[in-house]
């Protein structure tokens, strides 16, 4: 397959390949690796039907779009006109969208092929996607492994080769825990930079869309495109993105300047990478990555963080009540799976309804943020829980009025193995300590695949950077990933 979306394009223009053909390779591959359970559906007919009528089009002489024939993978939590959409959850089983997510509707607008919906964990709740109704993913480097979560699916389509990019959502470290796992690159911008029109709400004020890919060129590609305001989205950003020529000048043709010429100012928190939780070679990695910056002329210091600790509880006290909140929709009347048993009581059909159609984790998820709503408890947990989030957000302003990122572990471990934490949630929550602090803050941040573990895995590096700075998240993003597979 191609090393970039740029190389691709270029021999499709210069007619050494097809999009027929391009999507007839993938089509092959997924078929080979369906053990992997990464795809929730498959769309092969229609993707390619639509590879035809672009190669047609493209032969015609008419302009291409930025994506043409580029082939993407989506997870199930992103609606897609005409086609199933089911969270990975019974309760929306042969649930079909009725409209396209704009995110979607804007990879379409500039000639991609959606390949196929992506298995995730369900409702996005989970950090190893065996919270599927559909079953476990699996790793592609190590089938004993998980792949992370809860964009699971998403993130082993891209690791096997699967799709050249897919898009996740991230709530607490959904799209950056699974590359971190699967040894490739996922971005979560900031908050509102990509529309939530037509993505199924977990916790509202956390949720966005995110990216997965193989390459720094092909995110920002990817992101510049799906980016923007959005009439359909109240919280979304209102200005346009521009990467103006930024990243290695393959998004757009301007002068600024080369990402590799460019020096940083770099914080990292000491109570972070000497946590008790954070495996030692991971440490130690991101202790040399520090330290190699600092030989490459970057200014990079500890920053005192005391809050890291309380980052966890507050993160689920919030998200947990808004999906409490945002979930009630799915009652068997208006949306979901209705019982089929005859009862006539409404409050016990809803509780049947809903205890059919649920999964585990997301019924202990309901229950505990509507325990945190309640009367007596809301002002002990939600409004603490609202109060450290400010906090944290006043801690990155001080920050990010001094320096232009935070490097940070993405998650405390390599992959574990399949099972290993089913039966401890409070291990698996604490396991998103360095991921949802981005959430909890609207901060961009990225993972990126820079080390491999003795025990095989591979892991990576987290970049913060101050809202609405994705620019400077690339840049900072191509010059480590240059540096890294040069050395």
């Amino acid at each position: 397959m191609y090393k970039s979306i740029s190389e691709y394009q270029q021999e499709l223009l210069a007619g050494n390949t097809s999009c027929v053909t391009t999507v007839s390779n993938y089509l092959e591959k997924i078929n080979q690796y369906k053990q992997l359970n990464a795809f929730t559906e498959v769309f092969a007919g229609e993707a390619l039907e639509i590879a035809a009528q672009l190669d047609e089009s493209r032969i015609a002489g008419n302009q291409p779009g930025k994506l043409h024939g580029v082939v993407i993978a989506i997870k199930d939590v992103i609606s897609y006109k005409r086609h199933k959409l089911s969270a990975a959850s019974k309760i929306l089983e042969n649930f079909v969208a009725v409209y396209n997510a704009t995110a979607v509707q804007r990879l379409l607008d500039e000639g991609a092929i959606i390949i196929g919906n992506c298995n995730c964990d369900e409702f996005a709740m989970g950090s190893t996607n065996e919270n599927s109704a559909y079953g476990p993913v699996l790793n592609a480097i190590d089938n004993t492994k998980v792949p992370g979560g809860s964009s699971g699916g998403s993130a082993v389509a891209v690791q096997a080769g699967l799709c050249m990019v897919s898009l996740g959502s991230d709530t607490g470290g959904s799209v950056r825990q699974p590359a971190d796992f699967c040894g490739i690159i996922g971005l979560k911008p900031t908050y509102g930079r990509i529309s939530r029109y037509g993505l199924i709400a977990y916790a509202s004020s956390f949720d966005q869309i995110g990216i997965f890919g193989n390459n720094v060129q092909d995110i920002a590609l990817i992101l510049e495109v799906i980016a923007g305001p959005d009439d359909y989205d109240s919280t979304a950003i209102p200005e346009t993105l521009s990467l103006e020529g930024g990243v290695d000048d393959t998004v757009s043709q301007g002068n600024s300047l080369s990402p590799t010429e460019k020096k940083y100012r770099i914080a990292y928190f000491d109570e972070a990478i000497n946590h008790p939780s954070l495996d030692s070679e991971i440490s130690a990695a991101i202790k040399t990555c520090i330290a190699d910056l600092k030989k490459n002329g970057h200014t990079v210091e500890s920053v005192k963080f005391d809050l890291l600790d309380h980052i966890v509880p507050a993160y689920y006290v919030l998200t947990t009540a808004e999906a409490s909140s945002n979930l009630s929709r799915f009652d068997g009347i208006r949306y979901g799976h209705t019982t089929r048993e005859n009862i006539t009581d409404l409050t016990a059909f809803y509780k049947q309804s809903r205890s059919e159609g649920f999964g585990r984790e997301v019924k202990r998820r309901i229950m505990l943020g509507t325990f945190v709503l309640s009367a007596g408890y809301y002002d002990a947990y939600y409004t603490k829980a609202q109060q450290v989030r400010q906090l944290l957000v006043d801690k990155t302003n001080d920050i990010f009025s001094q320096y232009d990122g935070i490097v940070l572990p993405t998650s405390p471990t390599t992959a574990f193995s399949i099972g290993d934490q089913s039966d401890d949630p409070i291990a698996m929550y604490l396991a998103d300590i360095y991921t949802v602090f981005a959430n909890l803050t609207g901060l961009p941040a990225i993972s990126l695949p820079l080390f491999k573990h003795s025990n095989g895995m591979p892991f990576g590096l987290q970049i913060m950077t101050n809202k609405k700075a994705e620019l400077t998240l690339l840049q900072i993003s191509s010059q480590l990933m240059q540096q890294y597979k040069s050395a």
